[in-house]
């Protein structure tokens, strides 16, 4: 298949988006399919919109193109769109309006969490073609491979990581535990480490800064820590808590947005209200979720190959509507050729009434 990325990609830590484009053309290219990022070629099989947003710096065609390319060019192309991306992670008063006018005549939807879908369908899109793959990191890079495990008496180690310095992606949680180590009961027992962004109105006395980190440098930081910790909120999905589970890295996470349904199992719900007593259980429980995290497989490999599943799938339905049309055409070139044939024929006939008559 020829599969058209609405997106590119920059090399460089720059969040989720960036890291799904890297990892599904990737993928696609290492099982023998064609991965474009425009639509100039006229044999596309598969358009993936992944940004509608014109302002967007990396997004290379919008869906207004996608319906110009099946329009003009080619109609039996497929065209998908990957929803990953609403107001309420930001608190904007605009990205759910352009995503819902983005996708009225898309052929099928995907989201990246069920709380997602539930958003948009309660706010009126219609959803009968969609379906909600997870999303995934690379497993080559992060893994559990050289993980300095918490041996229950040193310091442990707690860490959250984002590219983004949105106030929405945890950071009332991130300066509460800063300031729950101006306790020196807290300090004895744990440590804090932020990588990332952060907004710079924001002061940190406790919390060890790291600036943003990606791939080989990510993986060996969080693999040093022992513990994550999320505190995002409406998050449609997240790649951080991903990459961290992982790293077999514990996660307490906030239930919100699309987030519970990545950790569940996997970490402990906490509040903000009763995050010290969240974090004495997780420590106190530590090796049964390490344990647990040998079975964690959202990773990038199979969250892509749903997505191929996907496109085979809708795929192989554009090739039966294609020889339909070729069965159909046959069927009517026949019709054409026995009208013909009657039509010489009753003239014939009709000559001759006349030559007698």
């Amino acid at each position: 298949m020829k599969v058209a990325l609405g997106s590119k990609f920059v090399d460089g830590p720059y969040g989720g988006g960036n890291t799904f484009i890297k990892n599904i053309s990737s993928y696609l290219l290492e099982n023998g399919h064609k991965v474009v990022f425009n639509l100039e070629d006229n044999n596309i099989d598969i358009m993936l919109l992944t940004n509608p947003l014109y302002d967007s710096e990396h997004s290379t065609f919008t869906h207004s193109d996608i319906s110009e390319y099946q329009l003009r060019v080619n109609d039996l192309a497929i065209s998908i769109q990957r929803i990953n991306e609403c107001d309420e992670r930001k608190q904007t008063n605009y990205v759910n309006n352009a995503i819902m006018k983005s996708n009225k005549n898309i052929d099928h939807t995907v989201f990246v969490s069920n709380w997602l879908r539930d958003l948009y369908e309660n706010i009126g899109m219609k959803n009968n073609n969609s379906s909600v793959i997870l999303g995934g990191s690379d497993q080559r890079i992060f893994n559990g491979e050289n993980k300095v495990k918490w041996n229950g008496k040193e310091k442990i180690k707690l860490v959250t990581h984002h590219w983004s310095d949105n106030y929405m992606k945890g950071f009332k949680t991130y300066k509460l535990i800063d300031e729950m180590l101006d306790n020196e009961e807290w300090s004895k027992r744990l440590s804090f480490t932020y990588i990332g962004n952060y907004p710079k109105e924001l002061e940190f006395k406790n919390t060890m800064l790291i600036p943003p980190l990606e791939g080989d440098d990510l993986a060996k930081e969080l693999k040093n820590q022992h513990i994550y910790i999320t505190g995002s909120l409406n998050e449609p999905s997240g790649n951080h808590h991903v990459e961290a589970s992982l790293c077999k890295l514990p996660v307490l996470y906030l239930k919100s947005g699309g987030v519970t349904e990545y950790c569940e199992d996997f970490g402990v719900e906490f509040t903000h209200e009763n995050i010290e007593e969240k974090i004495n259980y997780l420590m106190s429980n530590y090796e049964n979720y390490y344990s647990r995290l040998s079975s964690y497989n959202l990773t990038s490999k199979n969250m892509s190959a749903e997505f191929v599943k996907l496109f085979e799938t809708l795929h192989k339905s554009k090739l039966e509507i294609r020889d339909n049309r070729i069965v159909v055409n046959n069927y009517l070139l026949k019709l054409n050729k026995i009208y013909f044939q009657l039509n010489k024929f009753i003239n014939k006939v009709a000559y001759k009434f006349r030559k007698w008559f």
